[in-house]
């Protein structure tokens, strides 16, 4: 499940977003009871958890923050007792995405909002499935990943 807060009032496509979540589920083998909380927040809020939690004093696009360290291929056996008793879900963790920044980036980049959101989203996304992008290598495995599940749903560059 992905639970959505806009806590701006943004306007942004929620069903997109659930479709990219849902392609990431279909990909990764995820179950059902997995879940990940999406906070749709302003660039005074992102700045003050990037510099409380990253020590980077600036605001940012995305940032994720991994509920478990997860092993591919996604095996929900691995994680028996971090699932919620009362409410069986297992949580992956949580993504803050700064509207604004989404923004400007759509500009910057010359393509939809919606895009720029949902790549965003879907960045966050691979994080809490443990990819990065620190080395050159890894960096270029998570693009990899982002063009196939972006194409796949016909949400393209402009």
């Amino acid at each position: 499940m992905l639970e959505i807060f806009d806590e701006i009032e943004s306007g942004l496509d929620c069903e997109l977003i659930q479709k990219v979540f849902e392609k990431v589920k279909l990909k990764f083998s995820l179950p059902d009871n997995v879940r990940v909380e999406l906070t749709i927040v302003a660039e005074e809020d992102i700045q003050n958890t990037n510099r409380e939690f990253r020590n980077v004093d600036s605001v940012t696009d995305v940032l994720s923050f991994p509920a478990l360290e997860v092993k591919l291929p996604f095996n929900a056996d691995d994680y028996p007792y971090d699932v919620d008793l009362s409410t069986g879900e297992l949580m992956l963790g949580e993504i803050m995405l700064c509207y604004k920044r989404a923004l400007e980036q759509s500009e910057q980049y010359g393509h939809s909002k919606e895009r720029e959101c949902c790549y965003l989203v879907l960045h966050g996304l691979l994080h809490l499935l443990g990819f990065d992008h620190i080395e050159e290598s890894d960096r270029a495995q998570m693009r990899k990943q982002e063009e196939e599940i972006l194409t796949s749903l016909n949400i393209l560059r402009d």
